[in-house]
């Protein structure tokens, strides 16, 4: 999987079998979830307590990182992008295109509460782009 994202962010067809891997996995260890013009890939990504998930816009659509209030455990921090502090702030900032990402622009947040963090992009929200992080001991 992370060969084939390499390839679709270099924009080459195929590449000759004796290619480097290396240079593959050092350009997909960038990001942990892609945006398309359509939806997050994966859609669902799985993680350890601590660890931090980096998504990626790799399309010219903006879009955002926004959590679900009601769809992550209860002790959890909120996330989106923008920095928003809830689900309500984030979508009235979007508005004037608060948390907005751009293409190549990035967006990380660490995980410290297991359980399963459901998320949407706002502008594409009503296409399913939605996604999900499930976070174990």
């Amino acid at each position: 999987m992370y060969r084939r994202r390499f390839l679709e962010r270099a924009g080459v067809a195929g590449i000759a079998a004796g290619a480097s891997l290396s240079l593959a996995g050092c350009l997909a260890d960038q990001y942990d979830v892609g945006m398309t013009a359509t939806e997050f890939r994966p859609a669902e990504v799985t993680v350890e307590v601590g660890d931090a998930v980096t998504w990626e816009n790799t399309s010219v659509r903006g879009h955002t990182v926004t959590a679900y209030e009601d769809a992550i455990p209860e002790e959890a921090e909120y996330f989106a992008s923008g920095g928003f502090g809830n689900e309500a702030a984030a979508r009235e900032a979007w508005s004037d295109f608060g948390g907005r990402l751009e293409n190549g622009d990035r967006f990380s947040h660490t995980f410290s509460v297991p359980g399963r963090y459901d998320y949407v992009c706002l502008p594409h929200e009503t296409g399913g782009m939605v996604g999900a992080v499930i976070v174990e001991e």
